[in-house]
């Protein structure tokens, strides 16, 4: 990694992808900011970190609400200096067939999944710009690319990610911030796990490499982008789904 840039945030990150995903960076080196609404969690997933051999912070904090990422981001800085890396994981899922969705669940999906990112990009790019380095990394979703049945919500959430993500890369290259999405397809998680079993085995079926993925697979995707390996990659979506979205 870095030697002078060392400190990021991750989303979501009490449990799942987001706290593979914290664990990754911090064997790499890297303090981490650990951000979710789940306090006793987020509290076990920071210690797990600091055992590693970094700094970590657990940080309580609701994506969809302004004040709330502002002050992580502000923390963030006075703890550690800088926001180098953002991971903006956190998402929430709310499936029901589209003539049934009500309007709280497309509201909360929405204002989660996009709205979440766009506040913590936003707060966070400001941070970066001043230094003149960043690097963001959302989590998008195939479905955002395919369209699922049952989840216009979500779909429609990660389709806008991935929209999002190529506008700031835009925006944002000249300052040297790169901005990328990874697409995770199915991936063993507390969210995947409550799919119905006839879901589950159609899309095993329809994975090439046979197999569903799990949080360490993205949590390395993660990490490569924000490496030096990755320094002239901006505004791209990369496919974690073993050959699901070919």
């Amino acid at each position: 990694m870095y030697e002078k840039y060392k400190n990021a945030v991750v989303t979501g990150s009490a449990r799942g992808i987001g706290a593979a995903i914290a664990k990754k960076l911090a064997s790499k080196g890297i303090n981490v900011v650990v951000s979710d609404v789940l306090d006793e969690e987020l509290r076990q997933t920071a210690k797990e970190i600091e055992s590693i051999g970094v700094k970590s912070l657990p940080v309580k904090a609701d994506v969809t609400k302004k004040e709330d990422v502002e002050k992580l981001i502000k923390t963030t800085v006075e703890k550690f200096g800088s926001i180098d890396f953002l991971i903006n994981n956190a998402g929430i899922t709310r499936d029901n067939l589209s003539v049934r969705m009500t309007e709280e669940e497309w509201d909360m999906v929405l204002n989660i999944n996009l709205k979440g990112t766009f506040l913590c990009s936003q707060a966070a790019a400001i941070e970066m710009m001043k230094n003149k380095f960043g690097r963001i990394v959302n989590l998008a979703s195939i479905s955002g690319i395919l369209g699922t049945p049952g989840q216009a919500n979500y779909a429609s959430s990660k389709a806008g990610v991935i929209a999002l993500t190529k506008s700031f890369a835009r925006e944002l290259g000249k300052r040297n911030i790169t901005v990328n999405a990874v697409a995770p397809g199915y991936i063993l998680t507390d969210m995947t796990v409550k799919l119905p079993d006839k879901v589950k085995e159609d899309y095993l079926a329809s994975i090439p490499l046979k197999r569903a993925g799990t949080p360490d697979d993205i949590a390395e995707v993660v990490s490569f982008l924000i490496s030096p390996s990755a320094s002239y990659i901006t505004g791209t979506v990369i496919n974690v789904s073993g050959g699901l979205l070919i």
